[in-house]
């Protein structure tokens, strides 16, 4: 029955905010930001960005301090040497002919895995690129491995 007067509905009580942040809530925080980052870092990068022009994680980390060396009899024909601490792939397509690229993946920055077949393998999307000049040839990677130098002397591969 309504007597010209409105019925209103009660709202929930809300809880008074607090003033300031507490340094539990800082630190919480802190923490998930600090755990989710490198999983955002990893997938991050525009399509067109990562394939077309590299990113400039892999533009910047592509290059190691000082050269790389591989042992010549590490390297089978048909395969290579990923040299990860210095994000360099050594490959050997030919016997005797030995190539050198950035190991970092054009697509979005990854290390590639292994060399199978004359083809350099990233783990991460799938991309393959050719042992012979660093070429995509499957995968989602649009741009070449960049072609680094390969001296060989006395049974050792150098990579500049």
């Amino acid at each position: 029955m309504t007597h010209g007067a409105t019925e209103q509905t009660k709202q929930p009580e809300q809880p008074e905010q607090p003033e300031h942040v507490t340094r539990r809530t800082l630190l919480r925080g802190a923490a998930v930001g600090g755990a989710a980052l490198p999983l955002l870092a990893a997938c991050g990068g525009g399509e067109s960005d990562a394939a077309g022009e590299e990113s400039s994680s892999a533009s910047s980390s592509s290059a190691a301090a000082g050269p790389a060396t591989v042992s010549a009899a590490d390297v089978p024909v048909g395969g290579g040497a990923v040299i990860a601490s210095a994000k360099v792939v050594v490959t050997q397509p030919k016997k005797g002919d030995f190539k050198a690229f950035s190991a970092v993946c054009t697509h979005q920055g990854c290390v590639v895995k292994e060399v199978k077949d004359n083809e350099i393998i990233c783990p991460c999307h799938g991309s393959h690129f050719s042992a012979e000049d660093g070429e995509p040839v499957a995968g989602p990677a649009t741009s070449a491995l960049a072609a680094k130098q390969a001296k060989v002397s006395g049974g050792e591969i150098t990579v500049t």
